[in-house]
């Protein structure tokens, strides 16, 4: 018999907002509940999607027992922890924005916690449920290009955007940004395992206009792994606003019997306006509604998780391999600061 799950969101704002409105589509949700510490965007999203309970304190939303999952949508990034480990103390299932934490430790204590509860706990690596990164997925994984040699990926954002991301976190591109393109390419390349990063800032918008913070324009990042692929990903938040919209990203996938070139740079729908001039839509990492249908990742990765929950499926990212993630992007950071290559595992 299949059974519906109550759900509960903390953070209703960009990504919280299309999550609220996933799940409030979804047959396998019966009750949605929402956090939200704006009481004008909550009252907002609790009237589009017909919410149960409607809360500004996250606190008490954990209070209701009857609530089996929750998706954790908050921002600044440093409260993914504290949320988290209390949704999974209280043996709730939880699906937690990126990234998994601040500290490896904490990201410890959380994989730890969901093991002992028997819950389902994942991040949200969205760009799994990207058709075209799932297409790179099965080239690289069926034999379509034979034995993976090497991988690039380079991810850039406007600087509106980046600005909004480093106004409320000192977390690097390597944290924010490409910590999406890691994830895909250890997803792409398992079982191997990263063993050696390097990785360099370059300097430039982003420091002038945040009044001389010194904040990277970009960071480039080299992984070897243990089966000896090269994994180069770049990525980025300070291009001029006329393009692209929101992300532009591409990819290139080497193997020996083939390669594969993905773009994703959104230069296949322009509108042109009086108004505003040339944008490009559906041009955003999350994706937005466009009638009937989603344009986009976050909606279908959604679903992913009420029906894990819900139908006791496995989920696709695991909190073992973003913990994975994470460590990679925090020695990125650090080979950046000493200008030198660090090996993996990193010292506890």
């Amino acid at each position: 018999m299949v059974r519906q799950i109550n759900v509960g969101i903390i953070g209703t704002g960009w990504c919280g907002g299309i999550r609220a409105e996933a799940s409030a589509r979804h047959p396998l949700v019966n009750e949605l509940h929402l956090c939200e510490i704006r009481p004008d965007r909550l009252a907002e999203v609790a009237k589009s999607t017909n919410a149960a309970s409607a809360t500004t304190d996250w606190q008490e939303i954990l209070k209701n027992d009857a609530i089996d999952a929750f998706m954790i949508s908050a921002t600044p990034e440093h409260l993914h922890y504290p949320m988290a480990r209390d949704c999974l103390s209280r043996g709730k299932h939880v699906f937690l924005e990126k990234p998994i934490s601040i500290e490896l430790h904490e990201a410890d204590e959380l994989v730890a916690l969901a093991r002992r509860n028997g819950v389902k706990f994942t991040i949200g690596y969205s760009q799994r449920f990207n058709p075209k990164y799932a297409y790179v997925h099965k080239c690289a994984t069926d034999g379509t290009i034979g034995r993976p040699v090497s991988a690039l990926v380079s991810r850039h954002i406007g600087r509106g955007l980046g600005k909004k991301i480093t106004g409320r976190s000192r977390l690097s591109p390597a944290a924010m940004e490409s910590t999406h393109d890691l994830d895909f390419m250890f997803w792409c390349l398992l079982p191997a395992k990263p063993i050696r990063v390097y990785s360099q800032n370059n300097y430039g918008a982003m420091r002038e206009m945040s009044g001389g913070v010194d904040i990277p324009d970009t960071q480039y990042i080299m992984v070897t792994m243990d089966s000896g692929v090269s994994i180069m990903v770049g990525g980025g938040w300070s291009l001029p606003p006329a393009y692209p919209n929101f992300s532009s990203t591409w990819i290139e996938l080497i193997g020996t019997e083939g390669a594969l070139i993905i773009d994703d740079t959104h230069r296949d729908t322009q509108l042109s306006t009086v108004k505003n001039g040339i944008v490009h839509p559906m041009s955003t990492m999350p994706g937005e509604y466009v009638e009937h249908t989603f344009a986009g990742a976050m909606a279908p990765e959604t679903d992913h998780f009420i029906e894990a929950c819900a139908l006791d499926r496995p989920v696709l990212v695991t909190p073992e391999q973003a913990r994975q993630v994470m460590e990679v992007y925090v020695a990125a950071d650090i080979s950046a600061e000493r200008n030198e290559p660090v090996s993996l595992p990193l010292a506890a």
